[in-house]
């Protein structure tokens, strides 16, 4: 159990199966690439470094991944993007399916990681 009530867990429930499966291959990539911890959060799971770089929110059938961003980056994957100061962007990626965490996925996570570092 999290200290503020919520487990990783109860964010998939009642989810198709893809969904949980789309977050493990994003939580797979990211341990490859150093320490993660998962805070879990009312709406969204956090994956953390010393600061928070991803977060996965989860729906039906599919997950919003918000990545952290050093720049705006204009891609048709990318569903919204906000900035959120002066060189801190919010990218929003609906995934679908583990297949989607794909080459272009890791690139924008592992920037993401190294920003939270």
């Amino acid at each position: 159990m999290n200290v503020n009530g919520h487990t990783v867990k109860e964010h998939f429930e009642n989810r198709a199966p893809e969904v949980k499966a789309t977050y493990d291959a994003i939580l797979k990539a990211a341990k490859k690439m150093g320490a993660v911890k998962e805070e879990a959060k009312k709406t969204s799971i956090h994956l953390v470094r010393k600061t928070a770089f991803a977060g996965v929110a989860t729906r039906k059938s599919a997950l919003i991944l918000t990545l952290k961003s050093d720049s705006d980056v204009a891609n048709k994957r990318i569903s919204k993007r906000e900035q959120a100061s002066a060189h801190r962007w919010h990218l929003e990626i609906k995934l679908e399916a583990p297949k989607q965490v794909d080459r272009e996925i890791l690139a924008w996570l592992k920037k993401a990681y190294e920003l939270a570092g």
